[in-house]
């Protein structure tokens, strides 16, 4: 199962190849943490190198900074953008 997820992952980085950076980011966004998270947090910027996710409330904002190091990882090798850093921020969209 693991080595399927591996395989789409790097087919949709692929297809992403010819966005711009954000999009890139923000199209990876739910494929990097499944479509429950995703659907709690949005990609609204990147500057210098830090992706901005702007997080519906508290209680995601917790269980994403848990896992900080794995988004920003993940989100960085399948949009194919380097990431110097993930920002989040909790605001109602």
């Amino acid at each position: 199962m693991e080595r399927m997820r591996d395989l789409l992952r790097t087919s949709l980085g692929r297809s992403l190849e010819t966005l711009p950076p954000l999009d890139r980011l923000a199209a990876a966004w739910p494929v990097v943490c499944g479509t429950a998270m995703a659907s709690h947090g949005e990609v609204t910027a990147l500057v210098d190198g830090v992706v901005h996710i702007a997080i519906r409330d508290q209680v995601w904002l917790t269980q994403m900074l848990s896992m900080r190091s794995i988004l920003q990882h993940d989100l960085a090798r399948i949009a194919a953008v380097k990431l110097t850093g993930i920002h989040f921020e909790v605001k109602q969209f």
